[in-house]
Formats: C-alpha cells, structure tokens, sequence
C-alpha cells in the first residue's frame, strides 16, 4: 500500500462506511485513483469455465452493485469482476444503517437488501464496457423482495443483462433478502437453476452460469446442494456468501443483523469449499470466496480446491493495491512450492480442511 493510499483509507474510514464506498467509487468513475493495470505472469495466468484469465484473483459482487465503474475496475489488477447483485427493479434496500466496519476484526457486517437501480440501467452500462482490456465482467442475479416469483427474477435479470457480460452468478444465498436462502432446497434450487439454463439456451452465446451458495449449510444440505447443481449442470459453484455467524468477534457491532464478511469467515468458508471439493470428486469448478486478505490466504482456498477465487472486504481496508499485491504474491508461494502452475496446486491440501 503506498502513502497516498494510506492517507486515502484513513481519512475515509473517519465517515460512515457506506458513504465512503460511495465516494470511493465516485473517485474511480472521476479517474483519480492510480491502479495496477493488468497483473500476469504465466504461472497464474489461468483458463475457467472457458474464460482466459490473466490471473485467478476476481472481485466479488457487491463492490460495484449497479456497474457504474466497470471500466476501472477492469484496470485495477484483477483477472475477472463480477458486478451486482441486480434485481429486475430498482429498489431501495434495507433501512440505513446498514454497513458497518468492524476494525477490531478486519471485518465487515452488511444488510443491505439488493439495493441497485435494476436491470434496465445495469443493462444500459454494461452495454457500453470497454472490450479492450482481456478482463472478464459477469453479473450477479438477485430477486426483488417482494417478489412472487424469485426464479422468474433471475430469469429477466439474466435475459436483459446476459448478452453484455461473460458469466452470471444466481445468488441464493444472500441473508439480507427474507427468505432467499430457503431457494438452497434442492427442489427449489433445481428450479431456479433449471429455468435460468433454459434462459440460457435462447441466447446467442453461452455464458457460464455460476451458483453462490451460503457458508451456514449444514453437511446434508451442502451434500443436496452438490447434487443438484451436478444433476442441472451448473458450471461452477461459488463458495461462499457472507455468514450469519458471530464467533469470535470482538468489535462493538458483532451484534448488528446482517453477513459478516472478512477474516472471521475465512476458516469456515474454506471448509465448505473443501467438502465441497470433496463431494464432486473435484469435477465441479470452484471459486473460493469469504476472508481473503492475503496472499496466503488466496493459496490456502486453492490448495483446499478452489481454481480462482474473489476478495471484497479486505480492499476497505488494505486498497485496491491489494489486488497486485496477492496475484503476485500466489506467483511466488507457488514457485517455492514447486508448482508450474496455479492449477497445479487446485485440492492438493484440501484433507487438511475435511
């Protein structure tokens, strides 16, 4: 992290978090902020789901919920963005506050309820993208809360949106919007999943369709989960979504509603991974997902299965440069340990989280 950065971070994080993200973005949309540029080196540049990677580092959903900056984060270091989650309608979210920083544990509580300003205008943006940088851009799916369909939702938000990007994401495992995680049963997953892959099928090209799922499952529900998404043909499983668990927390909001992202999800994320890992034979693409904010850490969700991986949380409080920072670090962690390349390393210590 250099100074600018440095002094960037600390004076944001003297205003309410979500009107720091805020203008945080507004600086990226006005060009302000340095990035890293394309970020490479062959051991780690990487193929998934038919996408090529420059590296197996993406940006998870929620950064950039309305594709508002698409372009600068294409620029920023990562292999791959994925942006939302969009609804078929604008809506507003859950009441504010409803962000919160907890420093103390390098953590992050959010309810924000899908708050994005729909599919339409999400469509309108990502429409107008650069193509010139080899970055990948996918969209997460979301539902409106006072939806009567949620599997019709993912549908129109797939149908509008689908064409303009290069993988899309059904989220059923938000726990901010009531009842969506109850979307995770096998019938109603096979479902939403079934109707979003007939989606799929009328559309002149094939987008890889992803599913992310909640840390929270107990072993049978994961191993019905599994199951499911092997049964429809899902092409790759993103594990996980923020929790509902509270352990070991030390700062003043771990009692706030909402996921909790961050270091304190890290453990047992990575064990979800690696069991699911384990209950696909390793034939399920996986992308590991809660607490990294390291080089290490990034490795440890590879090696405990995952073939790339997203960060959010940890750039509130290590900065964008933290994207360079962990893509090369992986470089090295997997050439002291003797790996060509970064698929190489894919589930070779993932006993050690079962």
């Amino acid at each position: 992290m250099n100074l600018i950065e440095k002094i960037a971070l600390k004076a944001l994080h003297q205003i309410d978090p979500e009107r720091s993200h805020g203008l945080a973005l507004m600086a990226m949309k006005a060009g302000v902020v340095p990035f890293s540029g394309l970020v490479t080196t062959d051991r780690i540049k990487t193929t998934f789901c038919g996408m090529d990677l420059l590296n197996p580092i993406g940006l998870a959903a929620g950064y950039d919920k309305n594709a508002t900056v698409v372009d600068a984060l294409t620029q920023a270091g990562f292999g791959f963005v994925e942006v939302g989650a969009v609804t078929p309608r604008p809506q507003p979210g859950n009441p504010k506050p409803r962000l919160f920083r907890l420093s103390e544990d390098q953590a992050v509580i959010n309810r924000f309820g899908f708050n994005n300003e729909g599919m339409e205008a999400a469509a309108a943006r990502l429409t107008r993208r650069s193509r010139r940088r080899p970055v990948p851009v996918g969209l997460n799916l979301g539902a409106n809360k006072d939806s009567d369909d949620r599997a019709a939702d993912f549908v129109r938000v797939f149908e509008t949106c689908g064409p303009f990007v290069d993988f899309a994401t059904v989220n059923v495992s938000s726990p901010n919007t009531e009842k969506l995680r109850d979307l995770q049963g096998a019938d109603a997953l096979r479902g939403v999943l079934s109707a979003v892959l007939g989606a799929r099928e009328k559309q002149d090209k094939y987008t890889p369709i992803f599913l992310k799922i909640a840390p929270d499952l107990t072993d049978a529900e994961l191993a019905e989960l599994a199951a499911v998404a092997q049964e429809v043909n899902v092409d790759a499983i993103i594990a996980t979504n923020t929790t509902l668990s509270r352990d070991g927390l030390q700062s003043r909001h771990k009692t706030e509603a909402g996921g909790l992202s961050g270091p304190p999800l890290f453990e047992k994320s990575t064990r979800v991974l690696a069991r699911l890992s384990e209950l696909t034979d390793a034939r399920m693409p996986l992308i590991g997902v809660g607490g990294i904010a390291s080089a290490e850490d990034a490795y440890q969700k590879i090696r405990a299965g995952a073939s790339i991986v997203q960060l959010y949380s940890a750039l509130a409080y290590k900065g964008l440069s933290l994207v360079e920072e962990i893509a090369l670090g992986l470089d090295k962690l997997l050439e002291r340990d003797g790996f060509d390349h970064v698929s190489d390393a894919v589930g070779t210590g993932r006993k050690d989280w079962l």
